[in-house]
């Protein structure tokens, strides 16, 4: 079984609470790290020094809450904070400012109890390259508890729904496309039905009925299994027919947080038609929506 990790029982899911995260802060001299002295805390609020290179701010005063059983989206442009700020939530990044709790739990103090809880797919996933698909899923199965048994048929049930062959299964994971590799790693994530599920732009490189399959499964995960999940995405129309509610996020703030209804009401019609909710987002951030192909190519440079 899965190691169980008792629920807190908050209203929401997720709360991220004020949060900033930079780079190129001030880091402890030797002398401090021997004396046990701290470095001052580093806000965007925090005046630079004349001559003093200042921080990049790649999430700067985030605040949101996801309540339980929500798909949340995150847009926003390259190099906005999406995925900085979905590696603070899933504890591979420390905040510098504000805290995130994952069903009350605090992701700094509460680490492991976090850990259990959630599962992150990311468009940059890695694997075991020489091992097979089905290996991959068994190793990490294995590493949440679960049985041998268990979690080659949960491996085997999810790839299949997921539109994988089964002839694909025991072939290498460096022989397989790159959008295979990345239904591999949503598959990796799902097996351990988490019930916080963060998906950092999981359809690029699929092609449209691959991407049909997930938004299936995702909505499938949340109604039957009380997931909780938040989905970065380049996609607007993935955005626009998957998530309750989309916050919109430009040089690392929030500029706007509302349904997909709400935000296409923004903007008023055009000829008579309803804003789209890409037009939203140009408008929002200034920035024309990346082209899927493009951004294909910048992964695997």
């Amino acid at each position: 079984m899965i190691p169980s990790t008792p629920l807190k029982d908050p209203v929401n899911a997720l709360e991220v609470n004020h949060v900033s995260k930079g780079f190129h802060l001030p880091q402890r001299t030797w002398i401090q790290r021997l004396t046990g002295q701290k470095v001052p805390v580093v806000t965007p609020d925090t005046p630079v020094p004349a001559n003093t290179k200042a921080p990049k701010w790649a999430v700067n005063d985030v605040d949101f809450c996801v309540p339980r059983g929500e798909i949340f989206g995150v847009l926003g442009p390259n190099g906005s904070g999406k995925s900085t700020l979905i590696r603070v939530i899933c504890t591979l990044l420390e905040a510098d400012a504000g805290n995130v709790r994952i069903f009350g739990y605090d992701v700094k103090r509460d680490e492991m109890q976090v850990k259990k809880l959630i599962s992150r797919v990311s468009v940059d996933a890695a694997f075991f390259k020489k091992l097979s698909p089905i290996e991959n899923l068994m190793y990490g199965a294995r590493l949440y508890g679960l049985s041998g048994r268990e979690a080659q048929e949960k491996a085997i049930e999810i790839m299949g729904r997921l539109g994988l062959e089964a002839k694909s299964y025991h072939e290498p994971m460096e022989e397989m496309s790159r959008g295979m590799q990345q239904k591999v790693a949503i598959a990796r994530a799902f097996i351990t039905t988490p019930v916080l599920l963060l998906l950092d732009e999981p359809t690029t490189g699929l092609d449209p009925r691959s991407k049909r399959e997930v938004r299936t499964f995702v909505e499938e995960l949340r109604d039957t299994h009380d997931a909780t999940i938040v989905i970065t995405t380049h996609d607007m129309d993935e955005a626009d027919a998957l998530c309750d509610r989309i916050a919109v996020i430009h040089n690392g703030k929030i500029v706007a947080l509302d349904t997909p209804a709400g935000l296409k009401a923004l903007l008023p019609p055009t000829d008579g038609k309803p804003a789209t909710l890409e037009e939203v987002f140009m408008h929002l951030t200034g920035e024309a929506l990346i082209k899927e192909e493009d951004l294909a190519v910048e992964v695997e440079e």
